[in-house]
């Protein structure tokens, strides 16, 4: 690195500390994320829950019956935190790092701990004699996989304790206008969640549809028999639905697909799959319950 490189590198460190700190140049203190949203996470367009709580109440407001929220905490809003799925779905994710999770769900208590496979033994015995939920992933993250292998994702997780099953849509076959294949693969995964007494809520990977294909898909699951839908896996995004203003345009458009005669409203935040929709970028979501 030459004294040019690194003296412009130097300056674009400062920049960065100076934004993050604020003209007052006082560092926020530990927690006030909540509040501080620029001096935080300065430049960023999609807040997270914990620092952008009017964002995510307005998103909720718009139809959103669960807020998924990544494992780095800051304030928490007392208003927001039932409807918060405590999501940790990095594949490096430790065995320390799920059960600080779990005991944070605990102490803000929480909707639900979201993880993968794996974890959901550990999630269950940390969890035991709270109102937090056990939730984890089928099919996750592409979707790709046959009908067969998330029905035995899907009953193993059950077995191992999960009470939620977040399953991804096939994405490529919804793409290649196979409806009844897509109807078909809800089904079974919820056939057997019900069986077992746990929900389903059915990711849509929205950024990778267009319009018309999310309408398409949140009817199917609605059709299928799924309790909520979701909106991404958080891998993979794009200009759609990436912004606040457009989550909401979203939830509002299509959050009426799901409704459910006699659904009990009061109960959306159990549920990210209401055949609804949830956003879901860099494991912080908002789901849409009927």
């Amino acid at each position: 690195m030459t004294h040019t490189e690194l003296d412009r590198l130097v300056a674009q460190i400062g920049e960065e500390l100076l934004a993050r700190v604020g003209p007052s140049g006082a560092t926020p203190k530990k927690g006030e994320g909540l509040n501080l949203p620029d001096q935080v996470c300065p430049g960023c367009v999609q807040r997270c829950v914990q620092t952008c709580a009017r964002n995510a109440k307005e998103i909720i407001a718009a139809g959103a019956s669960r807020v998924s929220a990544s494992e780095k905490l800051t304030k928490i809003d007392p208003n927001i935190a039932a409807l918060i799925d405590h999501t940790i779905l990095k594949p490096e994710a430790t065995r320390n790092d799920v059960i600080k999770i779990c005991r944070e769900a605990r102490e803000y208590r929480f909707a639900s701990v979201c993880v993968n496979p794996y974890w959901v033994p550990l999630v269950k015995a940390e969890l035991s004699g709270s109102p937090v939920k056990v939730c984890t992933v089928v099919g996750f993250p592409l979707g790709a996989t046959s009908t067969e292998a998330k029905v035995a994702e899907t009953a193993a997780a059950l077995r191992a304790g999960a009470q939620e099953i977040d399953m991804v849509i096939n994405i490529g076959v919804l793409r290649s206008g196979d409806t009844d294949a897509v109807k078909n693969d809800i089904q079974a995964v919820v056939r057997v969640a019900h069986e077992a007494g746990a929900i389903v809520k059915v990711i849509l990977e929205t950024a990778l549809l267009d319009g018309t294909q999310k309408t398409v898909a949140s009817k199917i699951s609605k059709t299928a028999g799924a309790d909520f839908v979701k909106s991404s896996t958080g891998f993979y995004t794009d200009a759609r639905g990436g912004r606040p203003q457009h989550r909401r345009q979203s939830l509002r458009r299509y959050s009426h697909l799901a409704g459910r005669p006699g659904h009990d409203r009061r109960r959306r935040h159990t549920n990210r799959r209401q055949c609804q929709r949830q956003d879901c970028r860099g494991h912080r979501c908002l789901t849409v319950a009927p």
